[in-house]
């Protein structure tokens, strides 16, 4: 799951960066793609089998220590993620000190990435936010462990079932 990306030039100026769009195009169908990618696993490998990173003990540690509430799925915090909370001044600054961390060992620890806000449910519109990819690893893992993926898992091999009896009658 840790797929690396193209280096940053070292001349590129990300505050005088144009957007473009077709750079931003790009940029979402990658975000798809991973999300894609990871509601296959869930449906291939039960959850608490799942190793997204080679560093998976150590992003929990930190994260257990950083958001003790979200780590034990207190008041079901970790099942259904409040965008507001985490994107709030105070959430923001604590994911930045989080993030930071990772600086060094987790390829493109800062990308953006998609996660589903509640656990249980598929990738949808409505359930669905930006983060980076640390955040994404961070809560996903410990997701998995608890067991908070495990409705997931169900929805995702169903739908592979139903894909794959598909692709027989053609």
């Amino acid at each position: 799951m840790d797929i690396p990306s193209d280096p940053v030039p070292k001349n590129f100026d990300a505050k005088n960066a144009p957007n473009l769009p077709e750079i931003e195009k790009q940029f979402a169908v990658r975000c798809i793609e991973q999300a894609e990618t990871y509601w296959n696993l869930l449906g291939a490998i039960h959850p608490k089998n799942l190793k997204l990173t080679k560093y998976d003990d150590e992003i929990v540690s930190e994260f257990k220590e950083a958001f003790p509430d979200l780590y034990e799925n207190k008041d079901g915090k970790l099942q259904q993620i409040d965008e507001q909370q985490m994107k709030s001044p105070e959430g923001k600054e604590a994911w930045r000190k989080y993030i930071a961390k990772f600086d060094k060992n987790i390829v493109d620890f800062n990308f953006g990435t998609l996660i589903r806000t509640n656990s249980a449910e598929d990738y949808t519109e409505s359930n669905t936010m930006f983060i980076t990819r640390i955040q994404f690893y961070a809560i996903e893992i410990c997701r998995n462990r608890l067991g908070l993926n495990d409705k997931a898992h169900i929805l995702a091999k169903k739908e592979w079932e139903q894909k794959k009896a598909k692709k027989g009658k053609q």
